[in-house]
C-alpha cells in the first residue's frame, strides 16, 4: 500500500511547477474539468481503425493492408529502441543486452507473423488485387531502412561489387548511390532508375541522408564497440548480437521471401514484384549478404551465410 500522504504530494507537484515556471494551482484547477481517460481515448482506436482503405472489392485486400500496417508499427517499436540504446553515451552491458532482446523478440514476431500473409490470403484474390498496387512495393518502407542505418556501419549495407571502392570517407551521397538495395531498381550500367527507386528517394532521401549522418558513429555497432574490451566479449551480450543479426538478415528475410515467392510465383501472374523489382536477387540473403555484425561471425559463418535458415 502506498503510504504517501497528500500533503507530501502536493509538496512534490509545487516543487516539479516551480522548476518549469508554472502555477501550482493553475494545474490543479485544471483537472476539475478534465475527463476521465478512457481505453479508446488513449489508444485513439477509433483513428486506428480508420486507417485501412481498400483500392478493391476484394475482401483479402484488407488482411494484406492490415498485415503491413502492423509492421510498420513494429518498426517503429524497434526504432524506439534502437533510438533510446545509441543514444545513452555509455551504456552499461546489462542495458544494452536488454534492449537488443527487446529489438529480437519484435522481429521474432515478425518473423512468425508472415504465416499470417502466407496463408491468409486466396491466391486468386492476391493476384486480382496486386496489380491495383503497382508501381507500390513493401521495398518502400522507410523505416525498414532507418533499422538498417542504425544497425551497422554503412559499408555493409554497399552492395558487396562495391565495396572495395567506398570507405567511411566516401560521401554520404556516393554511399546512397550504392547500398545494396539499389540493386532491386537501378541498372548500374546506364545509371537509369525504376519509378520504384525514383519516388521512393523523392520522398525519404533527403531524410536517409541526415540519419546515415547522424547513425555513422553511434549505429549498435560503433555502440558495442565502444564498451570496454571486457564486456564485448560477454556471452550473453554476444549472443543477443549474433541473434539480432541473423534473425533480421536471414529468418526474417526469408520469412518474407517464402511468403512472396507462394503468390508471385504461382503460375498466375507475371512472376514480377509489383514494383517490378528483381525481388530474388533483393531478398535472398546470400546473393546480398547483408550481415550486420562481421565480426562477431567465423569464416565458415560467413562463407555460407544465408545458405540455411536456422541458427
Amino acid at each position: 500500500m502506498n503510504s504517501t500522504t497528500n500533503d507530501e504530494i502536493l509538496d512534490k507537484l509545487e516543487q516539479k511547477f516551480q522548476s518549469i515556471n508554472q502555477k501550482t494551482a493553475t494545474h490543479l484547477e485544471g483537472l476539475l474539468w478534465s475527463k476521465p481517460i478512457t481505453y479508446w481515448d488513449y489508444i485513439q482506436t477509433d483513428a486506428l481503425l480508420n486507417l485501412q482503405t481498400q483500392r478493391t472489392t476484394l475482401p483479402d485486400e484488407m488482411v494484406f493492408i492490415m498485415y503491413h500496417q502492423v509492421n510498420e508499427l513494429l518498426f517503429k517499436m524497434i526504432l524506439w529502441e534502437i533510438d533510446q540504446l545509441c543514444h545513452t553515451e555509455k551504456p552499461e552491458t546489462a542495458y544494452f543486452t536488454e534492449k537488443l532482446m527487446r529489438i529480437s523478440r519484435y522481429f521474432d514476431m515478425l518473423t512468425t507473423s508472415f504465416k499470417i500473409m502466407q496463408d491468409g490470403m486466396e491466391v486468386e484474390q492476391y493476384m486480382k488485387f496486386r496489380n491495383t498496387l503497382t508501381p507500390a512495393s513493401g521495398f518502400q518502407s522507410a523505416q525498414y531502412r532507418l533499422i538498417e542505418f542504425a544497425s551497422t556501419d554503412l559499408i555493409n549495407l554497399i552492395d558487396h561489387r562495391f565495396r572495395a571502392s567506398i570507405d567511411r570517407n566516401t560521401s554520404y551521397s556516393h554511399a546512397f548511390e550504392h547500398l545494396y538495395w539499389q540493386a532491386a531498381g537501378k541498372d548500374y550500367q546506364t545509371g537509369e532508375k525504376s519509378y520504384l527507386i525514383l519516388e521512393f528517394e523523392r520522398k525519404y532521401k533527403k531524410e536517409f541522408l541526415i540519419f546515415m549522418e547522424e547513425y555513422n558513429t553511434i549505429n549498435l555497432w560503433r555502440k558495442f564497440k565502444q564498451l570496454p574490451e571486457a564486456d564485448q566479449k560477454n556471452g550473453d551480450l554476444i549472443s543477443a548480437m549474433r541473434h539480432y543479426d541473423y534473425t533480421v538478415n536471414i529468418t526474417w528475410v526469408m520469412g518474407h521471401f517464402n511468403a512472396a515467392k507462394k503468390y508471385i510465383e504461382s503460375g498466375h501472374g507475371t512472376g514480377e514484384a509489383t514494383g517490378g523489382s528483381d525481388w530474388k536477387k533483393y531478398m535472398l540473403p546470400k546473393y546480398q549478404r547483408r550481415i550486420f555484425f562481421p565480426e562477431l561471425w567465423s569464416e565458415e559463418e560467413l562463407a555460407t551465410w544465408g545458405e540455411k535458415e536456422s541458427l
